[in-house]
């Protein structure tokens, strides 16, 4: 559910209502009213999320279940950070 999907990312960023809505430009009770699936955000504000989450429009919708990172807001040195996590990790599960 969208809902449940933006509190998670949210609470995983360690970002809280208040912070989320400073950047989305939007009030905190827009936020609650997202995340209690009052109301349903548009579309310019689930690409925001995308954007300040680092995954896709369609992780945040749920049409994909698997989370993808969008690496499009990283310079060259965090990237290969990144990949190189992911290989370690990815290495110390086939153990």
């Amino acid at each position: 559910m969208l809902s449940d999907r933006i509190k998670s990312l949210r609470i995983k960023s360690g970002i809280s209502q208040a912070e989320l809505a400073r950047k989305l430009n939007v009030t905190r009770s827009s936020i609650n009213a997202w995340e209690s699936g009052l109301s349903t955000p548009t579309t310019q504000y689930i690409v925001k999320f995308a954007k300040i989450f680092h995954v896709s429009s369609d992780y945040i919708l749920g049409i994909e279940n698997k989370m993808s990172i969008n690496l499009d807001n990283f310079d060259e040195d965090e990237i290969n950070i990144i990949y190189e996590l992911v290989e370690y990790f990815d290495s110390k599960k086939k153990k």
